[in-house]
């Protein structure tokens, strides 16, 4: 079992920065690969970013590549998404989520057992 909490989400204008953190709790942290996904009123659910577990390989959905930064402190137990060049299309509610154990899919939300409560961004034009 794992406990997710996450902060910094806020309100920040277009072309903007903000840094998401997600600490961890429960079981050795280092054992789970971590992902971000994020939803908005109405629609489903969207991967965002995942990193594995020692931090060493990390995956983006198009629409945020080269603009977020997925990365891990295992000795913190916190999972970070760093977000630059910010787009009003990027205002969601940012979820953080984990998994245990191998073959399955980062990009798909059934394959995380646990979830954070999530933490909204706004971004205004």
């Amino acid at each position: 079992q794992v406990q997710l909490v996450e902060s910094g989400g806020g309100l920040v204008q277009a072309g903007g920065s903000l840094r998401l953190s997600c600490a961890a709790s429960g079981r050795p942290f280092s054992m789970y690969t971590m992902g971000w996904f994020r939803q908005t009123p109405g629609k489903e659910r969207e991967f965002v970013a995942s990193i594995n577990e020692s931090g060493g390989r990390t995956y983006y959905a198009d629409s945020v590549k080269g603009r977020f930064t997925i990365s891990r402190d295992n000795v913190k137990n916190t999972v970070y998404l760093q977000m630059n060049s910010l787009k009003p299309e990027d205002t969601a509610v940012y979820y953080c989520a984990a998994y245990y154990g191998s073959g399955r899919n980062y990009y798909t939300r059934a394959s995380y057992n646990y979830w954070g409560q999530g933490t909204q961004v706004t971004v205004s034009s």
